[in-house]
This record gives structure tokens, sequence and C-alpha cells, in this order.
């Protein structure tokens, strides 16, 4: 797959782990971070419309956010720091419904996650700060925002929040509702 290796990622259909192929020599590295030919034959034929980047604070927790239409598919990395991001499975009729999925992306690694339509999503910061990219494949539209509670026990998302704290959370991230049979989208 030339630049790049893909991986299914946690079983789930759809999404993706990314690994980047990085060269380096004594002067530093390069590598390509997103390349259409290399995403359109790994199966992963999208369009991306919209990059966004945001800077965080260890304990941060931002999700789990996903908008109810002009959905958005998510190509995400980390460019400083740690991250533990998450997507969930909210399309209606998949066999990975409510199903979660967890990795580490940080910037040594250079990994990064494809997060499809169809999928809250979530990260919560490792280290001392995170800067944090994605590419979207449909415009923010800020009517259809919608979102599932963080820490919602049917979802049960294993985050590495330490014993005896509470991850950082805005305002609107702490009054998402639980997850239920009325959370999905169409696909």
């Amino acid at each position: 797959m030339g630049n790049f290796i893909f991986e299914n990622y946690g079983g789930i259909k759809g999404l993706y782990h990314v690994q980047p192929e990085v060269r380096g020599d004594a002067r530093g590295y390069f590598m390509e971070t997103y390349n259409y030919n290399d995403f359109k034959k790994a199966g992963l034929d999208m369009v991306f419309v919209q990059d966004n980047q945001s800077l965080s604070t260890k304990g941060v927790l931002r999700g789990l956010h996903f908008q109810k239409e002009h959905t958005q598919g998510k190509l995400v990395r980390v460019i400083s720091g740690e991250v533990f991001d998450v997507a969930v499975d909210i399309r209606k009729g998949s066999e990975t419904y409510g199903k979660w999925a967890g990795v580490v992306l940080s910037a040594e690694k250079k990994n990064m996650l494809y997060v499809p339509e169809g999928f809250a999503h979530g990260f919560y910061v490792l280290s001392e700060t995170a800067e944090f990219l994605y590419k979207c494949t449909d415009f923010y539209d800020p009517s259809s925002e919608a979102g599932i509670m963080w820490n919602d026990p049917v979802i049960g998302i294993k985050w590495p929040v330490p014993e005896g704290e509470e991850p950082k959370l805005a305002e609107k991230d702490k009054k998402y509702p639980g997850f239920s049979e009325d959370i999905f989208l169409e696909y």
C-alpha cells in the first residue's frame, strides 16, 4: 500500500489504524500523512474538506462527539504529546453497533486512526499537553452537533483516567445523554 500500513482496528468494520512510513536520517525525518491514492487502494476512498487542530492539557477529555446530519469521517493524529483516542460505532444495523475501540496516538509513534462516518469520537490527553489534528469528510455543522456521555456504563469505555481523578470536560460534554437505542446514524 505504498507509504502506509492500514490495519482494520478493534474488529469494527471501517475503523482503521494507520501507520505511515517514516524516512529519517541525521537531519530528521519525512513522512506523508495522507495520500489519496494509497488510501483509495486500501478501500478508503474519501474526500477531506476541512482540517481542524486543537491543543489540550493533561486530563482533558473531549467527546464523545458526532453530527446527526453532515456526518464526518475523521483521520486523526497527534503532532505533539499523546492521547487515548476512542471511536464508538453508532451505525444503525451495524453488527458492531454500540462497540468501541481505543488506541494510544502519539507524536512519537506518528500513528493515526481513521474514524468513518457513523461513529462517536473522543480522546483523553495522557501527556502534559497534546496537539491533535483531524481531517474531516464534511464541514462542522453546529446545528447537527450531538454527543454521548463519556462514561456511559452501557458502552463501558475503559478510559485511562487515574483512579480518584475526574477528567477535565467542556460544559457541553457534561450534559450529553447516555447511550440508548435512540442514538444511531442511518447507514
